[in-house]
C-alpha cells in the first residue's frame, strides 16, 4: 500500500514536471522566432507603404486602434447580424469589443481572408453583402 502510493505520487510529480516543461518550451520558440522578426522588419522600410493601401488585408481595412467614420459605419452593420455584437457601441472606435465581433463575424460566416478581428476585404464584403439596404 505504502509503495503503491510513493509510485503513485512520483509518478503525478514527473507528470507535472513535464507538463510545466512543455508549457515553458513554446515561450522558448516564441523568442526564437522573434530574433528573426528583425528580418521581416528588413522590408519595413516598406511598411509606409500601407498608408498608400498595401495593406495584406485591403485598402479599406480597419483593425483595432483605429477610429472614425467608417468603423461607426462598421459598428452599425455588426448590430444588425443576430448575436454578433449586441449591445455594442457606434461610437466610432475600433475597441477589443468591435476586435471580438468582427473575429465572431468571420468565424461564424468562414470568412478566411483577413486576419482574426480585421476588417479588411474579404470580412468587408462579406458583412456588405448581408447588411446591403436596398
Amino acid at each position: 500500500g505504502l509503495r503503491r502510493a510513493a509510485v503513485a505520487v512520483a509518478v503525478a510529480a514527473a507528470a507535472l514536471v513535464g507538463f510545466a516543461c512543455a508549457l515553458l518550451l513554446p515561450g522558448r520558440d516564441g523568442e526564437a522566432a522573434a530574433a528573426p522578426a528583425p528580418t521581416p522588419t528588413a522590408p519595413s522600410p516598406a511598411a509606409p507603404a500601407p498608408g498608400t493601401g498595401t495593406d495584406p488585408d485591403g485598402e479599406g481595412t480597419l483593425r483595432e486602434g483605429d477610429s472614425g467614420p467608417e468603423v461607426t459605419d462598421l459598428q452599425q452593420r455588426l448590430l444588425r447580424i443576430p448575436n454578433v455584437y449586441d449591445g455594442g457601441g457606434t461610437d466610432g472606435r475600433y475597441d477589443t469589443v468591435l476586435t471580438e465581433a468582427v473575429a465572431r463575424f468571420q468565424l461564424w460566416y468562414g470568412i478566411r481572408g483577413d486576419e482574426d478581428g480585421v476588417y479588411g476585404d474579404d470580412t468587408r464584403e462579406a458583412l456588405e453583402a448581408r447588411t446591403a439596404t436596398g
